[in-house]
């Protein structure tokens, strides 16, 4: 069979994710997400049965050359994932998410860095007992690519959850700033890994400068390119070029950030709370808000089940041992005690607990889901020996994360908040 081309690749794919989400809707009734990733998997385990039944059909090598074909870390980290963070950022209040700048911020930077080395450590002991070898560095790495919560995931299942709208803030807010500060640690963990081979962290004072340069050069270019379309948006009254607009914004400032090495992610969400709030407010006619609306949503669902459907299909290039397997099922409460704690300890520490929702904490704990980032940022590693056991620790992390976690916890929101 002739190599497939990339419109036959994003053929089969959307097709099977239409097909998927219509079995979902019609039998399974799940939220979306979680209802494609776990028909992708039973689809996945039918595929390697098959394949272990019938060898020389060779279906297992198919998808995997399909999968190869897609490239998953490229696709989400250098395409969908600025589409899928803008148009969370619509939808997200500033009033609400500055009243509680210091809670969301707590949790998106100390909150990342507690966590990436308490997992670190704790995989580095777990691996230890198990028989495997993974360098110290290398478990650092896996808990910077698996402590950021998914923006994607968490704010695509707190469309289903009726939470307190203060709750909701703080929820949505760091879940869109702390992936930004996540890649950004995971950059530079990696470097370090690796030996610095651009020299730029020979000290703490290059990691400091490269990591503000990141975070705060993002932040300026979101700001800037959102205040240029809000401008050009204001001027004008025509949607189909206002909705055209906000497309541009966030692929330009994307690739910008991609090129002069500053963070992407954290440009489109803090452009996004520019449009979404002061910019539907103030520059946009009520017809002009709804086609943008009705836009980002589209795209954000059309992007969100072909995502969560190719997680699905990725534990086919999962290489599992009993070692191996075995860290993916320690990594999932290993994670999980990290995210308790990097969430308590700074919100007591700057003595913001008092002013939360009862019930705040096992809620951000729980509903912290992990997602298509943390797999890119997996799939990204070098082809090292440790990458084969954590890109599957992260896979069973991440599986867990969304058809566990997201489907309980909408019942935890019910018995813990007021």
């Amino acid at each position: 069979m002739s190599e497939l081309s990339l419109f036959n690749v994003a053929a089969i794919v959307v097709t099977l994710a239409a097909v998927f989400g219509t079995i979902n809707h019609r039998l399974l009734r799940l939220h979306p997400s979680i209802g494609l990733v776990v028909i992708a998997l039973f689809a996945s385990f039918g595929v390697i049965a098959l394949d272990a039944v019938f060898p020389a059909l060779g279906l297992q090598d198919a998808v995997r050359q399909t999968l190869d074909r897609i490239d998953f870390n490229e696709t989400l980290m250098k395409g969908m994932l600025s589409f899928l963070l803008f148009a969370g950022a619509l939808h997200v209040n500033l009033d609400e998410l500055l009243s509680r700048k210091w809670a969301i911020g707590s949790m998106a930077t100390v909150g990342v860095l507690m966590s990436t080395f308490l997992v670190g450590f704790a995989v580095y002991g777990i691996v230890g007992l198990i028989g495997l070898e993974i360098p110290l560095l290398y478990c650092l790495v896996f808990g910077a690519l698996i402590s950021p919560t998914d923006p994607i995931a968490v704010l695509g299942i707190l469309k289903t959850v009726e939470v307190p709208e203060s709750l909701r803030a703080k929820i949505a807010g760091e879940s869109l700033f702390n992936d930004g500060v996540g890649i950004v640690v995971f950059t530079i963990l990696v470097a370090i890994a690796q030996g610095d081979p651009g020299g730029e962290m020979a000290s703490i004072g290059g990691i400091a400068e490269l990591f503000v340069r990141e975070a705060f050069g993002g932040a300026a270019l979101g700001l800037a390119g959102g205040a240029i379309a809000y401008w050009a948006m204001k001027s004008i009254d025509e949607f189909n070029l206002e909705v055209m607009i906000t497309l541009a914004l966030v692929m330009m400032i994307y690739s910008i950030a991609l090129t002069i090495h500053i963070s992407g992610p954290i440009a489109v969400v803090v452009a996004g709370l520019l449009i979404g709030n002061h910019g539907t407010k103030f520059a946009m006619s009520e017809t002009t808000r709804e086609h943008m609306h009705m836009f980002w949503s589209l795209l954000d669902e059309v992007l969100n089940a072909v995502l969560f459907l190719i997680i699905g299909f990725e534990v086919i290039a999962l290489s599992i041992t009993g070692e191996i397997l075995t860290l993916s099922i320690l990594a999932v409460p290993v994670v999980l005690a990290a995210r308790f704690i990097s969430v308590a300890t700074p919100l007591s520490i700057l003595g913001l607990g008092r002013t939360f929702t009862k019930g705040a904490i096992p809620v951000l704990t729980w509903g912290g889901l992990r997602g298509g980032i943390s797999v890119a940022l997996a799939l990204s590693l070098p082809d090292i020996p440790a990458k084969p056991a954590i890109l599957a620790a992260t896979y069973g992390v991440v599986i867990f994360s969304i058809v566990v976690q997201g489907m309980t916890v909408k019942k935890l929101v019910r018995a813990v908040v007021r």
